[in-house]
């Protein structure tokens, strides 16, 4: 009795160093940045942001967290079908989780504290499929971006490590680490039917396209005034070099902040704009859902036995 006692206890505790740390960590990003005036922030809001912006941005938000809690939903219904409530809890708790953690690997573990022990591979699996088909995007937009920008020599050496890494992957696909192999990994991704990968690669883009366009949507705002192909690229490859940089989440406007400076700099687009939008679509798409993801890591309750 007294051990479960020590175990609720521990959970507990747990969970509140969990919510504490991801709060603490969004507050020393609003209070130290020492380059950035979070008062002319809010007053920007207030003079420029009507209230039918605001609510547009706020849906896209919203659009953007609910498609990729389609697709997890979508990718768990292979071992067990899950309501949207269940797979929204998941997907919050797990990103509030990630967010103390480098490039959000707390998020597996959150996820797979849902399930039981037994399915814990599997779990991990379909996450790293989840986050795949964003990547592959990602990557694919990013390189067309640079492409469209000039930027050929760039393009054309990442193109080329990529097709080495290919090569290198399928000459050692049969390799074991641990019983382990490429060619495994590969035959258990074939075993998914293909409807749950084909509904996989369509939110995955609608994901892609709502995040993006939500970027060109405040840059538009703010009168930047460059054509639709030109700035949506360059929002592409902003996305691609910034998500391949190792981070934290909590940094993540920082990293993806510096990137952008570098290229929408070249546009002659003013910093500030850059660094408001930057610290803007951090609130909005990591800050937000982390407030409402805190009350469900607070009431979680493992099924790991």
């Amino acid at each position: 009795m007294m051990s479960k006692s020590k175990n609720k206890l521990v959970i507990l505790i747990l969970k509140i160093s969990i919510v504490l740390l991801a709060f603490y960590f969004i507050y020393t990003q609003i209070t130290k940045k020492n380059n950035f005036n979070w008062t002319d922030f809010v007053g920007i809001i207030q003079n420029k942001f009507s209230f039918g912006i605001i609510s547009a941005l706020l849906f896209l938000s919203f659009l953007n967290r609910y498609l990729e809690i389609l697709k997890w939903k979508n990718l768990v219904s292979y071992i067990a079908p899950i309501s949207i409530f269940e797979a929204t809890k998941q997907v919050l708790a797990a990103l509030t989780g990630g967010i103390i953690t480098p490039n959000g690997i707390g998020e597996y573990a959150g996820k797979v504290l849902f399930f039981e022990k037994s399915k814990s591979k599997i779990i991990i699996f379909l996450n790293l499929i989840c986050n795949g088909i964003q990547m592959i995007l990602t990557i694919l937009f990013g390189l067309f971006g640079l492409i469209v920008l000039g930027y050929y020599e760039i393009a054309f050496t990442l193109f080329g490590i990529s097709i080495v890494v290919l090569v290198i992957v399928f000459l050692t696909k049969n390799f074991k680490i641990k019983n382990y192999s490429i060619a495994s990994v590969l035959q258990k991704t074939n075993e998914i039917p293909k409807k749950i990968h084909q509904r996989n690669m369509f939110l995955g883009l609608s994901r892609y396209v709502v995040f993006s366009h939500q970027y060109y949507l405040l840059f538009v705002v703010l009168d930047v005034h460059l054509p639709y192909i030109t700035l949506i690229s360059t929002i592409a490859v902003v996305y691609f070099l910034a998500s391949s940089l190792p981070s934290f989440q909590m940094f993540d406007f920082a990293v993806k902040g510096s990137v952008a400076l570098f290229f929408f700099g070249k546009h002659d687009i003013n910093e500030w704009i850059i660094l408001f939008v930057s610290t803007l679509m951090w609130f909005l798409n990591v800050v937000l859902p982390v407030l409402i993801g805190s009350f469900f890591v607070l009431n979680f309750k493992s099924k790991w036995k």
